[in-house]
Order: structure tokens, then C-alpha cells, then sequence
């Protein structure tokens, strides 16, 4: 895959905020935009956990592998919950099943999705993570902070840019006013 480098859309008005679409660099022949998968910055394989286990358990689990979160599955491998380090901070008995405390609305995003799109859903619902599926089963999870290694790779561009100025050339010419007396 050929590195993206950032590239002002020459388009661009005048006092809007740049937003960012992808793209790969341009072929001598024809320009072609990156399409970033899901599953191109995603985590995978992924641990998974079920509603029966326990908050000791899964507390310990996140820890040893620094992890930011836990998919609860079902027995089939769908997803049911969602366990996050925000979910650890509380006070809880170690023997307290995650059933009662995981999220139960789980945000998903297919593997094969646009990247654009998990990051779209993720900014709409204020979350930090998805779990991405393939035919309705975990395969990963992606998270904000894989969203921003596109824009610390540069594999982005700015769209509706601030325009360049109006004048010619570099330097200002100074207007002299002389009062005649």
C-alpha cells in the first residue's frame, strides 16, 4: 500500500471548517481515494467474555493485558454487552457477575465497513469503542485512539481547506498618503 500524504482540496472556501476525507496518493494516470477498512485498524483476535463471569475475573483479565475493554458474548459469539475500563473504576464485590453492570447496548460495526463510518457512529454516540462483527460474530474491536493512527499516518486529506490569498505575489506594497500643503 502506497503511504497517503495530506492534500488541500484546491475547491475550498474561504472561512469553513476543513474537514478530512481519505485517499491514497494518485497514480500517474488517474486518482484514486483510499478506502480504509474496519478491519484495516481494528484489534483482532480479541478476548471475549460471557455474562456469568465475574467482575474479579474480568478486572484482572483487562489488567494483564491492557486492555480498554471486553465484548460479552452470548453462546453463539454475538455480541450481547460491552465491558470498558470506565465500568472497572467502581467500587464492586469481585464475585459480582458482569451481567448486572456490562453495557447492553453495544455499538457494531461490520469488518468490512468504511473506516468512516465507525467513526461516525462512535463521535454520534460519545463511545470509544465498537465491536466490529463478520455474520453477526466478535471478531474485534476498534477504538478511537486506532482512528487517530490515520491521522498521525498522514493517510488523510483536507477537504474544503482555507483558500489561498487573493494577492499575487509575496510581499504587500505600502500605500504612502501624502497631505499637500
Amino acid at each position: 500500500m502506497t503511504p497517503a500524504l495530506p492534500r488541500v482540496d484546491s475547491n475550498a472556501s474561504v472561512g469553513r471548517q476543513p474537514s478530512v476525507i481519505f485517499h491514497s496518493l494518485p497514480s500517474p494516470k488517474t486518482k484514486r481515494h483510499m478506502n480504509i477498512r474496519v478491519a484495516d485498524l481494528m484489534i483482532s483476535p480479541v478476548m471475549t467474555a460471557t455474562r456469568h463471569q465475574t467482575f474479579g475475573h474480568i478486572k484482572k483479565v483487562l489488567r494483564e493485558h491492557n486492555a480498554g475493554c471486553m465484548p460479552v458474548v452470548n453462546s453463539e459469539g454475538e455480541p450481547i454487552g460491552i465491558i470498558t475500563a470506565r465500568d472497572l473504576l467502581e467500587d464492586r464485590s469481585d464475585d459480582v457477575p458482569i451481567s448486572q453492570f456490562m453495557t447492553d447496548n453495544v455499538f457494531t460495526v461490520a469488518q468490512y465497513s468504511d473506516v468512516s463510518l465507525a467513526a461516525r457512529m462512535m463521535r454520534n454516540h460519545k463511545i470509544h469503542h465498537a465491536v466490529v462483527t463478520h455474520e453477526k460474530k466478535v471478531v474485534g474491536v476498534i477504538s478511537s485512539y486506532d482512528l487517530l493512527q490515520l491521522v498521525e499516518d498522514h493517510r488523510f486529506t483536507m477537504k474544503n481547506a482555507p483558500g489561498q490569498s487573493k494577492q499575487k505575489s509575496g510581499k504587500r506594497r505600502k500605500t504612502e498618503v501624502f497631505d499637500k500643503q
